[in-house]
């Protein structure tokens, strides 16, 4: 049957086959136009969905284009049945894949469109409850009307201009550490930055009685002479940072000369080539790998005597074993100590500490990673150990990956007081020899001398307080760091989790540390505060002196100045009652100045014969010598 004109115009030309496939004679019955037409029909179909455009209240905006370009509108169903043939002509796999870009497309705009009128709503009603705080805060303000659009733009503009300071706040000042967020920032002073460092409590209570000789630390460190500063480094209680600190962080007039990649520097002092500090990361491992004080005692001399003759071999001022009240005060290396202490120079020993627990789980986990330390030599009396007197822990080439009960089950393990061991004096016991004496009364010998040697030392820091030890390290040397030190509370011994039981048994092979470590602790704690009341008391003084002078000058001019105005014509020479306000203004500061330097040196010798405790008093004298002194001036006056 032929079709009418007016729709075969509709349908266009007729469809013409493929290139490459043969023509059809018929067409299939699923290209069929009837059946096209039945599907546009159904509703929740493809083709109906295709026409049907985006859903109800979702505009066409943005990517909104229908999937296929639509022809022209016709009125006839014949139009409508031709444009859904084509969508029909389509593979199944390419109209599913357009099926499911139209719902994603629809969904995406659904979601938008909720978004964004939800913001709307949300800031419609911030507006209005910003307006009612407002007009309950600013009534008489707010009654003369509702706020206009300029209001609302001032409002939104203080609003986000809050928000943003909040966002920056937090940034820059997180958590509680920002002192700005303190109220007691605001009433009370700056807090002191060498409080304490290790979380415990600010007020230290001592429990030893220590001598101001030992608690006043004071080296005329000569760095030009023939001084030398010796630092003993014990494992693990971070004395590679305070070395690095020692060449690379510190004021000198010819810094050490550090090379990129390499470990050593160069610290020679000025004008000389030679050096002032014999440590790691100076001179390298001249007396070993980790030198105790038995091995530097005897090594360090003779490196010494290398480069210049053995009659200027530096003293040790330092080098001191134990008092004269131990077993072993008339040793060889005692006798040895005190004859190299007659000559003009000075070693200055320093260490680091570090509590023994700690000390103790960072050691094994470096003897984890393949540490084994098996170039420190051990010298004792001139001779290295046998392998019976310090038999080996393993047997293979290291002892990595060792568990921790297998570690604290060697009874040969050198980490056990090692702290104890590397500070006393061997000799004093026989060295490595176990036979020598019974444990109890090795032990006893080897912590006194550990004692002794410590507390003979120029300085000693401890590893858990780095400003403390940065501040008596300045204080007893007078030499000056550049950056302050860093306390790192988080460390590899920190990570590791053991149980009570655990801590005990480490706690009871490292017995001697602990006792030592307490020791130490107590000695440096009484140091520090002791040098910063010292100090707060110089300070005082001073500022009590310039006073004075002030005043003294003053008093001089007042007076200069009231004897010219009497007679400004005379001369000096023909004034004799000037001459003799003159003299007498000169006389009494003359006195009261040799009056404030006795009232002075009574304070500097009553200080010398009483401790810390009588401080105290000897302020309240000199506060008293001050109301003297301005008494006996209003009384001239």
């Amino acid at each position: 049957m032929a079709l009418p004109a007016c729709a075969a115009r509709a349908l266009g030309p007729p469809l013409q086959p493929e290139r490459r496939a043969p023509a059809r004679t018929t067409c299939p019955r699923r290209h069929s136009r009837v059946e096209a037409e039945l599907a546009a029909s159904r509703p929740g179909s493809v083709a109906a969905s295709v026409l049907a455009g985006p859903p109800r209240g979702v505009s066409r905006g943005f990517n909104s284009q229908p999937l296929l370009d639509e022809p022209p509108k016709a009125s006839s169903s014949l139009a409508g049945a031709a444009r859904t043939s084509l969508f029909a002509l389509l593979p199944r796999s390419r109209r599913r894949r357009m099926h499911d870009l139209r719902r994603r497309w629809d969904l995406g705009s659904l979601c938008r469109a909720l978004l964004t009128r939800g913001l709307a709503a949300l800031g419609h009603s911030l507006k209005h409850v910003l307006g009612a705080i407002f007009s309950k805060i600013f009534g008489p303000l707010a009654s003369v009307g509702n706020m206009d659009e300029k209001s609302n733009k001032l409002l939104l503009a203080l609003v986000m201009l809050f928000l943003f300071a909040v966002i920056v706040l937090q940034y820059v000042c997180p958590g509680t550490e920002c002192q700005l967020l303190r109220l007691q920032a605001f009433s009370s002073p700056m807090p002191d930055p060498y409080r304490s460092e290790d979380e415990s409590s600010a007020r230290f209570v001592p429990r030893y009685n220590f001598s101001r000789g030992d608690l006043l630390r004071k080296v005329d460190f000569d760095i030009k002479g023939d001084d030398l500063i010796v630092f003993l480094h014990i494992q693990k209680t971070g004395g590679t940072t305070f070395g690095r600190h020692l060449v690379r962080n510190i004021q000198l007039e010819q810094p050490c000369e550090c090379r990129v990649g390499q470990k050593k520097c160069t610290c020679h002092r000025p004008g000389k080539r030679e050096t002032w500090l014999f440590s790691r990361f100076s001179t390298g491992w001249s007396c070993g790998l980790h030198a105790d004080w038995t091995e530097l005692t005897s090594c360090v001399p003779a490196v010494v005597d290398g480069k210049r003759d053995a009659r200027l071999r530096p003293s040790s001022k330092d080098r001191r074993g134990s008092p004269n009240t131990n077993p072993g005060a008339n040793s060889p290396s005692s006798t040895k100590a005190r004859n190299a202490s007659k000559s003009g120079k000075n070693f200055h020993y320093i260490t680091i500490l570090r509590d023994p627990v700690s000390r103790y789980l960072s050691e094994w986990r470096h003897v984890q990673r393949g540490a084994t330390w098996k170039a420190s030599l051990h010298v004792c009396d001139g001779r290295p150990p046998t392998s019976e007197e310090l038999p080996s822990c393993y047997t293979g080439d290291d002892w990595s990956g060792c568990p921790l009960k297998e570690f604290m089950d060697c009874p040969y393990n050198l980490a056990n007081n090692r702290q104890v061991r590397m500070l006393s004096d061997l000799t004093l016991v026989g060295c490595y020899n176990l036979s020598v004496m019974p444990e109890k009364q090795r032990n006893k010998v080897l912590l006194e001398s550990a004692k002794s040697n410590l507390k003979h030392m120029a300085f000693f820091g401890l590893t858990e307080f780095q400003r403390k030890t940065q501040y008596l390290f300045e204080k007893t040397f007078n030499m000056n760091f550049i950056s302050p030190f860093t306390q790192y509370n988080t460390t590899r011994a920190s990570s590791v989790e053991i149980n009570e039981e655990i801590q005990k048994r480490i706690e009871g092979l490292n017995f001697l540390d602990m006792e030592l470590y307490s020791y130490a602790k107590d000695l440096f704690l009484q140091r520090y505060q002791f040098m910063r009341q010292k100090e707060h008391q110089e300070a005082r003084q001073k500022r009590q002196e310039q006073r004075k002078f002030l005043k003294g000058r003053f008093l001089q001019t007042h007076f200069q100045s009231q004897g010219q105005s009497q007679n400004p014509s005379q001369n000096p020479s023909q004034n004799p009652n000037l001459n003799a306000n003159q003299n007498v203004t000169q006389n009494l500061i003359q006195n009261l100045t040799q009056n404030s330097s006795q009232n002075s040196s009574h304070k500097e010798n009553r200080e010398s014969q009483k401790q810390s405790a009588g401080q105290e008093q000897s302020d309240g004298n000199t506060s008293n010598g001050t109301n003297d002194y301005i008494g006996s001036v209003e009384k001239w006056r």
